[in-house]
């Protein structure tokens, strides 16, 4: 009888396992999606720069996001998951750098990241440290800046969305969507870059579909970060 108790324990406990591993590996495709800081802090409600002091001018990561082909997605997977900083202290110093936060109040990181963990890295299966070092690592591998600067795109002016589309494409070898917002004096500006990434979250692919985002016009402002941009610390 003995055995017999310890084998459906073990039976169950074998299901659970099963059923927790099924559901964070349920999804199709990430989305890597990197924000432009200018375009963020350049609307009327601007923005607040970290406690570590003014990001550099440089596109900053906004999360690692997993996906349906249907165009929906998972979140919240487990709600008693929350982010554990011992568990990714080695990677601060770069988070603080490639993923920093602008909202209002100041911060150092942490309430953001734990978010990103909370809603979108709980659905997948990988664990607090993967994640984040997942994501370091493909914006590592798209150099958004460096890929728009060779072909001649600089912050600053405004450039066709076809052109900024064709610069990542051509650099990448894999085509991106562009999302935009609005600067206070109405004109549309390159916001945010949606990348597709394999299930692993290691090598870039064709986007399955495209999110469904605040549109651009035919010609958009890529926005100078420089010193003379403001956020609500300084107003």
């Amino acid at each position: 009888m003995r055995s017999v108790k310890g084998s459906a324990a073990i039976t169950l406990l074998l299901l659970q396992c099963l059923s927790i591993l099924c559901s964070s590996q349920d999804f199709d495709f990430f989305y890597f999606v990197q924000q432009w800081p200018a375009s963020y802090c350049d609307t009327r409600r601007s923005c607040c720069y970290p406690t570590t002091g003014k990001p550099d001018e440089d596109f900053s990561i906004h999360g690692l996001w997993p996906n349906y082909n249907s165009g929906k997605y998972p979140q919240n997977c487990d709600r008693e998951s929350s982010l554990d900083e011992s568990k990714i202290s080695d990677l601060v110093s770069r988070m603080q750098k490639d993923w920093p936060t602008l909202a209002c109040p100041s911060g150092d990181g942490m309430k953001f990241w734990g978010h990103e963990w909370e809603k979108h890295g709980t659905c997948t299966s990988l664990d607090q440290h993967s994640y984040f070092q997942a994501a370091l690592e493909l914006k590592s591998k798209a150099n958004l800046l460096q890929l728009l600067g060779d072909a001649g795109i600089r912050p600053g002016n405004f450039y066709s969305l076809e052109s900024i589309k064709q610069a990542i494409e051509e650099g990448l070898g894999y085509g991106a969507y562009i999302e935009c917002n609005v600067d206070p004096e109405g004109n549309h500006q390159l916001y945010q870059v949606y990348l597709c990434v394999d299930t692993s979250a290691s090598s870039f692919i064709q986007c399955p579909v495209l999110p469904h985002g605040r549109g651009c016009g035919n010609n958009i402002e890529f926005p100078s970060f420089s010193s003379d941009s403001q956020s609500r610390d300084e107003l």
